[in-house]
C-alpha cells in the first residue's frame, strides 16, 4: 500500500510565490533578500495555521540557496536547496519551545550558535510557540538574540504575541500573519482537488473554509477527513453531513416562517432541527450569523462582508429585500440574548423555543 502523505504536508508551499494571503509579508521578506539587508532576528505571529513557519522555513532555504531566481526565490536545484528539500540540511536548526522551555535547553542553543555553517552563508534558528519559554529561558536567550555571530539568524514564530516580554520584542523584526480569508482558502482548496482528480461543488468547499476559520492547514485537514468520507466526487449535502453543520435552508426557511409570523411552522422547524442531532446553541449561534448576513447585504457596501458562494449569495440577496432592518436588529438582539443566556438555562430548548417565538412576533407587531 502507497504512503498517504496528507494534503497540509503534500501542498505546503516550497517558495514565496506559493504562500497564500500572505503578500505584505513574502514581500517585505524577498526585499531584504534582494538588498542584503537580513535582521539578525525575526518575529513571525498570528493565528494557527496561517504559514508562521512554513514562511521561515522558505526565508531560511532562500538566503541559503545560491543561485537565485530574478524574482528573488529559491531555486531548487543548487546543493543547499536539495539538502533542505530532503530534510538533511544543516544549516535549519528547529526547536519546540512548548518541550524545550528550560535554562538548559537555550544554554544547548547559545553553545550550538557559535558553530558555523559548513555549507551556505547562514545558520537558521527557528523556535516555534516561543512563547512557552520560562521567564529564566527568555533571560538567558536575551545576549545571543541581541548579538548572535554573522552567519547566525533566528526566526521565533508564536501565536501569542502578549506573553513574549517586551525585551525580546525590541530586538526582533516583528510581522504579523494575517487570518486567510474564505475565498483564499475555497480557491486553494479547489486548485488541491483540481491537482488531486476530485470533483468538489463550490458551496461545499465554502463550508469547509468558513469552519477552518482562517487556518490553510485546518481547512486542508478538513479536505482530507471528507475525501476519505465521500471519495472523488464531493457534494455540498456531504459536506455538511460530515462536519455537522446545518444547511442555509433551515435558516432561510426560518426567516421566511418569521415574516409570516408563522409561531407553529417556526417551532415544528426547530423541532425537526433537533431531531436530526444538531445541538441547540449551535443552532441559535448559526441564526445569528445568518441575521447579520442578511442585515450586510441589505447595503451595496457592507455585501462584501458576506462569506459565502455565489449561488447562496443571491439567496441572501433576495431574501435582505423582504426583510427590513429595524426587524433584523431586534431579531438579532433576541437571538444574542439568547446565545449568552444559554449555558445558564436550566430548560435549555424552552428558552430556545422562547427566543423563536419572540423573533416571529416582531412582524406581527408591525402589522
Amino acid at each position: 500500500m502507497e504512503n498517504f502523505v496528507v494534503s497540509a504536508r503534500k501542498y505546503r508551499p516550497d517558495t514565496f510565490q506559493t504562500v497564500v494571503a500572505q503578500d505584505s509579508i513574502t514581500s517585505t521578506l524577498k526585499n531584504a533578500i534582494k538588498n542584503s539587508q537580513l535582521a539578525h532576528a525575526y518575529l513571525f505571529c498570528g493565528p494557527r495555521g496561517v504559514g508562521k513557519t512554513t514562511c521561515a522555513r522558505i526565508f531560511a532555504k532562500t538566503i541559503n540557496c545560491t543561485n537565485l531566481s530574478a524574482e528573488e526565490e529559491a531555486c531548487n536545484q543548487c546543493d543547499s536547496c536539495k539538502a533542505f528539500n530532503t530534510s538533511r540540511s544543516f544549516n535549519i536548526h528547529e526547536l519546540d519551545a512548548a518541550s524545550n522551555n528550560s535554562v538548559d535547553d537555550i544554554r544547548n542553543l547559545t553553545d550550538q550558535v557559535r558553530i558555523p555553517p559548513q555549507m551556505g552563508r547562514y545558520s537558521v534558528y527557528i523556535i516555534d510557540e516561543v512563547h512557552m519559554l520560562s521567564p529564566s529561558a527568555f533571560n538567558a536567550f536575551l545576549k545571543t538574540l541581541e548579538e548572535p555571530p554573522k552567519h547566525a539568524i533566528f526566526i521565533l514564530a508564536t501565536t501569542e504575541k502578549h506573553k513574549i516580554i517586551p525585551t525580546i520584542l525590541s530586538r526582533c523584526q516583528i510581522f504579523d500573519f494575517n487570518r486567510i480569508s474564505v475565498s483564499d482558502i475555497a480557491g486553494y482548496l479547489e486548485f488541491v482537488a483540481k491537482k488531486e482528480g476530485i470533483n468538489v461543488e463550490p458551496e461545499g468547499l465554502n463550508v469547509i473554509a468558513q469552519k477552518a476559520d482562517g487556518a490553510m492547514r485546518d481547512a486542508l485537514s478538513i479536505f482530507d477527513q471528507i475525501v476519505s468520507f465521500s471519495g472523488r466526487r464531493i457534494t455540498y449535502l456531504d459536506v455538511i453531513a460530515n462536519l455537522n453543520v446545518l444547511d442555509y435552508d433551515y435558516y432561510f426557511k426560518l426567516t421566511d416562517q418569521f415574516m409570516k409570523n408563522d409561531v407553529p411552522e417556526v417551532l415544528l422547524t426547530f423541532n425537526d432541527i433537533l431531531n436530526h442531532g444538531f445541538d441547540g446553541h449551535h443552532f441559535i449561534t448559526g441564526l445569528s450569523c445568518h441575521l447579520r448576513d442578511l442585515m450586510v447585504c441589505r447595503n451595496a457596501e457592507t455585501v462584501q462582508l458576506l462569506e459565502v458562494g455565489g449561488e447562496i449569495k443571491g439567496r441572501y440577496r433576495e431574501q435582505a429585500k423582504v426583510a427590513d432592518s429595524s426587524f433584523l436588529l431586534e431579531a438579532l438582539q433576541i437571538s444574542n440574548e439568547c446565545d449568552l443566556q444559554y449555558k445558564m438555562s436550566m430548560n435549555k430548548r424552552l428558552l430556545v423555543e422562547l427566543a423563536l417565538i419572540r423573533i416571529a412576533q416582531l412582524t406581527l407587531k408591525k402589522k
